[in-house]
């Protein structure tokens, strides 16, 4: 069979799906990787798949665009002669599956997120609604990372209940991810890390970070902790940091900015504990991984991060857009012992191996398929 991954990124195939193409090249069929070509079509090609590259906008509601987007879509469906759709994303969600409708192909989608159009709700939401609306009336099964998503989209009717499925994320390689031993007597470290991974979106807590940054240099502590932030600038349509507010709290000494990485373990494995202060998200990729690697947690009691966190087991939450209570979990990490900050590690190790692992999405896949 020749089944097609259609996402907004080739960087997200390579590094979210990988997984899933090895077992569908193992399981005998044909892969053919459907993205905007962003730096990673050699690496695909090189695990045997087939690439054909798509302009598409992460971002942006252009109609006109969305229109030509479907139609090469089609266009791309029919010269690679899909035998089956699997649509990641918001865009190839709506678009890919009304190009699939049309060659009577049979599609399956993850709705991995739902991004800002339901946080804000809008002319552009509502219009986001619609769409949803028209093209979940056709794909054969629609998986949903989390049960509030899943809910959300059946009390809005976006969807008949009937096609849904609930997936743990993306799911995470356990094997590839996996923490180091500690030990507490040998070379310990002088301070404290807390780390944010994220794209540098206002959504994903990025100003509530820096406010309990703040909060927490005020108070009076043994040690002043490193907050590091890693991930991609991103200033479309002023949703997301600028330059020039981050430089501005690298200059008032708050944070350390990383950058970005093709390899982002080095970094969790260095880091005490990894925060998500996001407003909303499917299942957060960065918490899975830093899960997998046995490190606490602290994010958001809210859809999709609220699953990877067992509050006081494996990490806390903390109250959604409050970089005061932000601050407190943070405090309430630092307070810890060395020995209960590894207990709550062991305790992510487990969730993820239990509940996140790659092999439960891609059983998932295989059983739909067949």
């Amino acid at each position: 069979m020749r089944i097609g991954l259609i996402v907004n990124s080739s960087w997200n195939i390579y590094n979210f799906r990988l997984g899933l193409v090895e077992a569908f090249l193992e399981a005998g069929h044909q892969v053919v990787a459907i993205a905007p070509d962003d730096g990673f079509v050699r690496e695909l090609r090189e695990k045997n798949c087939e690439f054909y590259a798509v302009e598409m906008e992460r971002k942006g509601a252009n109609p006109l665009k969305d229109l030509l987007l479907t139609w090469e879509l089609y266009q791309i469906y029919r010269k690679a002669t899909l035998d089956i759709a699997l649509h990641f994303t918001i865009k190839p969600n709506i678009y890919g599956t009304l190009a699939a409708r049309l060659l009577h192909l049979p599609s399956i989608n993850n709705v991995t997120g739902l991004g800002t159009v339901f946080l804000r709700p809008n002319l552009t939401s509502r219009i986001a609604h619609l769409l949803y609306r028209v093209a979940f009336r056709f794909p054969r099964k629609v998986f949903f990372q989390n049960q509030d998503d899943l809910d959300l989209f059946l009390s809005k009717n976006l969807i008949a209940k009937k096609i849904t499925d609930l997936l743990p994320g993306s799911g995470i390689d356990t094997e590839k991810f996996k923490p180091q031993e500690t030990k507490f007597d040998e070379n310990p470290k002088k301070t404290f890390t807390f780390l944010l991974i994220a794209r540098l979106l206002y959504d994903k807590g990025i100003l509530e970070y820096i406010e309990a940054i703040r909060c927490l240099k005020t108070k009076n502590h043994q040690q002043t902790p490193v907050f590091q932030l890693l991930g991609k600038i991103e200033t479309d349509k002023g949703l997301g940091v600028t330059q020039e507010m981050l430089e501005g709290w690298i200059g008032e000494g708050l944070v350390d900015y990383l950058g970005t990485t093709h390899d982002i373990r080095p970094f969790i494995q260095n880091a005490d504990c990894v925060v998500l202060p996001s407003y909303r998200e499917g299942t957060p990729r960065t918490l899975l991984e830093a899960a997998s690697m046995g490190k606490p947690l602290i994010a958001t009691n809210v859809a999709g991060c609220k699953e990877t966190v067992m509050d006081c087991v494996n990490g806390f939450l903390c109250a959604v857009k409050s970089g005061e209570d932000l601050a407190e979990k943070m405090r309430q990490m630092l307070t810890l012992s060395p020995q209960k900050r590894l207990a709550m590690g062991r305790e992510s190790r487990l969730l993820a191996i239990s509940k996140f692992d790659h092999s439960i999405v891609i059983q998932k896949y295989l059983q739909c398929i067949k």
